[in-house]
């Protein structure tokens, strides 16, 4: 009988181990995550690049490994961040009408259930004016971990004051100017700190086009420019290039670019002198400004230092007939930037203009130039020229501005046509 009971024991806690790991394997049930669509809403109506973004959370504390996004049924692809996320979609070449969103995430075990919205595409007209004008600002300034190395917020502010002007002096219409920004975020303690919100988001005067300035929205952007200037004789170009150039702030000579190509960051990557050229070489405009404010930019527009041009195995093709390139500093120089108020020679350059303090500049010895002597030199209004000229001078007399005078700004002036000869007709913007 003993026997019996003994056995019977020994089932009993038997069978409560089993039951026991049956609970623990009930309670490890994996939860599935969960993503969120912050923006856009369901049902609103969006155009040109928009910023689709929201969040994504586990409720096992699991790590989100990933958030992916479906456009209209075109198949999943990989969003920027987890916890967070973003995508970049450019709606210029679409039909207006619905298109749905799809969006989930995965946990590393299961996929959350898939979040749906629908909205509506209605592209504005190309132009809201007569006027055949584009105009792109680009400044990467924030990316750097070090914070020391970041350059605020300037960039942004200064895009945004040359923007207003340009719409409410150039007659440029709103919908054709671009601002690229960082990776299409605010943040806070003027660029250091935590996100606050999208460009998109937040108030600005003027309803113009805002994004990330990464390299894909920088080459969709400057592709549609291209494409939709090229249909007008008359029409006007003005890019504008800002952040962190490539090159070695050790070498105060040559920064180490005697053999290398400039280069300048973007949020995600750097743009090479060379790959702007392949863009642009499609670029029929005659009537293109090309400013890239940066370090070691001078091979931009093709030159070194003292208006001497790069070494022709080692030149960008971005200068051409009807355009003038600038360069903020040259090839073999460092800029300078203030982190509230943007990049010195841009600052310079915008301010003989809005100013008039640069008219009757001109080039001087070796395109470094000089103020006007006589008066009647002076006509009442500022070209491109005048402004980079003033610019350039102001940077290098300026005793106020004695630590940045060495920054060498370089101009390739071939406007209105290629040539000694047949450049000497100045750049008025918005005329």
């Amino acid at each position: 009988m003993r026997w019996k009971i003994i056995i019977l024991m020994l089932f009993i806690i038997s069978s409560l181990s089993l039951f026991s790991g049956c609970l623990e394997e009930g309670n490890n049930i994996n939860e599935k995550p969960n993503v969120v669509i912050q923006y856009p809403q369901n049902g609103i109506t969006i155009s040109g690049l928009v910023k689709i973004f929201g969040s994504a959370y586990d409720l096992d504390d699991d790590n989100i490994e990933k958030v992916e996004i479906n456009l209209n049924d075109s198949g999943w692809m990989v969003t920027e961040g987890t916890t967070n996320w973003s995508y970049d979609w450019g709606t210029y070449h679409l039909k207006d009408g619905p298109y749905n969103i799809f969006i989930r995430c995965w946990d590393g075990k299961e996929y959350s259930d898939i979040v749906e919205i629908t909205v509506i595409v209605k592209n504005p007209k190309t132009m809201e004016s007569d006027s055949h004008k584009w105009a792109i600002f680009i400044a990467a300034a924030n990316y750097p971990s070090n914070n020391e190395s970041k350059l605020g917020n300037g960039g942004l502010n200064l895009a945004e004051e040359m923007a207003e002007y340009f719409i409410e002096n150039y007659g440029y219409s709103t919908s054709n100017i671009y601002i690229l920004f960082d990776d299409g975020w605010i943040r806070e303690d003027n660029g250091y700190g935590n996100r606050i919100e999208t460009l998109q988001q937040r108030y600005h005067q003027y309803d113009i086009n805002y994004a990330g300035a990464t390299k894909e929205n920088t080459k969709i952007i400057l592709n549609f420019i291209i494409e939709e200037s090229n249909k007008f004789a008359d029409s006007e170009v003005f890019i504008w290039l800002y952040g962190h150039g490539y090159g070695n702030q050790n070498d105060e000579y040559t920064g180490g670019k005697i053999l290398e190509i400039s280069a300048v960051f973007l949020w995600d990557e750097m743009i090479s002198d060379r790959e702007l050229g392949e863009i642009l070489y499609d670029l029929r405009s005659e009537k293109t400004c090309v400013i890239v404010d940066a370090c070691f930019s001078g091979g931009f527009a093709d030159k070194t230092l003292y208006n001497f041009p790069t070494f022709f195995l080692m030149r960008s093709n971005i200068p051409n007939s009807g355009r003038i390139i600038i360069s903020g500093a040259s090839k073999f120089r460092t800029g300078y930037a203030s982190t509230t108020r943007g990049p010195l020679f841009t600052l310079l350059w915008f301010e003989g203009i809005i100013n008039g303090e640069a008219d009757g500049y001109n080039s001087g010895f070796r395109e470094l130039g000089k103020p006007p002597i006589l008066e009647f030199k002076k006509d009442g209004k500022v070209s491109v020229e005048e402004a980079f000229y003033f610019a350039s001078y102001t940077i290098r007399t300026d005793k106020n501005l004695e630590d940045y005078s060495k920054m060498a700004s370089q101009i390739n002036d071939q406007y209105p046509r290629r040539g000694i000869l047949r450049n000497n007709k100045e750049m008025f913007l918005g005329d």
